[in-house]
């Protein structure tokens, strides 16, 4: 199955607007929050994955931690869409400045 992801972010920025009734600001500061709770999800997910809880062993595996770690990208990407309808533009830009720091960075090493 191929997804075109950016109209899958737009699609479920969308529901998620069309259902909230709360100020358009709190939605998004809801959205950004939403990023932090994903996060702690990778980190039960992790700790799971160790066996470092004592009450509950390994119960998690290291998919399930990929998995996590998918939602909060997931999750990040639609909180940029929801604060602004140019996300993608946004994100390649973005990326596009990371990449140019990288190769930066690695010419210096080089030379």
């Amino acid at each position: 199955m191929n997804t075109d992801t950016w109209q899958a972010i737009r699609d479920l920025a969308g529901r998620l607007e069309d259902h909230s009734t709360l100020p358009h600001e709190q939605r998004i500061l809801l959205q950004l929050l939403k990023i932090q709770e994903e996060a702690g999800e990778v980190a039960e997910a992790v700790i799971g994955a160790m066996g470092q809880n004592p009450r509950k062993g390994h119960s998690h595996t290291w998919m399930d931690v990929e998995a996590e770690v998918c939602d909060v990208v997931i999750t990040g990407m639609v909180a940029l869409m929801r604060m602004n309808p140019e996300a993608e533009t946004i994100f390649a830009r973005h990326m596009e400045g990371i990449v140019a720091r990288d190769l930066r960075k690695v010419e210096e090493t080089v030379a």
